[in-house]
């Protein structure tokens, strides 16, 4: 909620974040959800839906680049991609970024989220607009991912926390329907929430899930300061190539992916590892 001059975010029942805004730029509710876009002080434009942040625009690059460029770096030939959520247009910038992808499919079920994000968050959403790779799908994600079969090299699930309309996309049915749609060196990566507060035991359940499915499972990580306990894990499935293992050299004039932390990334703290949740 927003109080006075500052926007709250309640991360748990016992642990709220602030931020510090100028001013609310937009507010709308949608048929799925409330949207809102700040002006704060410290972090740039934000973005909140249901008044749970998505993106600033101080620290949005450290998620976008770890959640695309490790599997875009190690698959040997990704041409096509599926985005799943994602409707602030960060992960699609970070994907067109690849001369390999001829093919970006974003899927997100709220038409309001790309709309509001390409009018008020330019540096994130820019790549939404006259975009020749992008092909945009306004509906369901778990009905349409089902409609491909063998088309994509990788498929990053994006997706607000789960909860509502977005509970299906962290389903066993679901990472099943994504396996069919992968072609046979394809891999898909989710957002797979933070090890350190409310998510443990969702993210051992995913982890499980993708490890009856695909035959090759990891996981790895990346600091993002705005979301719960600044720690994202994301989750990894493979059917044939090592998502560990980046087979090319990093893209020049990114902030926070590198091959050395691609490696490095997949070096979890024992507490936070699967076997320990």
């Amino acid at each position: 909620m927003a109080n006075g001059e500052w926007f709250y975010e309640d991360q748990t029942n016992h642990i709220r974040i602030g931020v510090q805004v100028h001013k609310l730029l937009h507010e709308e509710t949608s048929l799925f959800q409330n949207i809102k876009v700040y002006d704060t002080v410290q972090l740039g434009r934000l973005l909140a839906l249901d008044d749970v942040i998505q993106v600033t625009e101080a620290d949005e690059f450290a998620y976008h680049e770890m959640l695309s460029h490790v599997p875009l770096h190690a698959h040997p030939n990704p041409e096509s991609v599926l985005i799943i959520g994602g409707g602030d247009g960060g992960m699609v910038r970070e994907v067109s970024k690849h001369e390999s992808v001829k093919r970006v499919v974003l899927s997100e079920i709220d038409e309001a989220v790309v709309r509001v994000s390409v009018e008020h968050l330019p540096s994130i959403s820019h790549a939404l607009v006259n975009n020749p790779k992008l092909e945009i799908l306004i509906g369901d994600a778990i009905e349409n991912v089902k409609r491909y079969k063998d088309e994509f090299d990788l498929v990053i699930v994006d997706s607000s926390d789960p909860t509502g309309f977005a509970e299906g996309l962290f389903s066993r049915d679901f990472y099943s329907n994504v396996f069919h749609a992968l072609r046979p060196e394809g891999m898909v990566t989710i957002q797979g929430e933070s090890p350190w507060l409310n998510y443990r035991p969702l993210i051992k359940r995913i982890y499980g899930d993708l490890v009856d499915i695909f035959p090759i499972v990891k996981m790895y990580w990346a600091n993002v300061p705005t979301y719960p306990a600044g720690v994202m894990v994301f989750p990894v499935g493979s059917k044939a190539c090592d998502p560990a293992v980046p087979v090319h050299p990093a893209l020049s004039s990114l902030k926070y992916y590198s091959s050395e932390i691609h490696e490095a990334a997949f070096v979890i703290p024992w507490y936070l590892q699967v076997e320990q949740m």
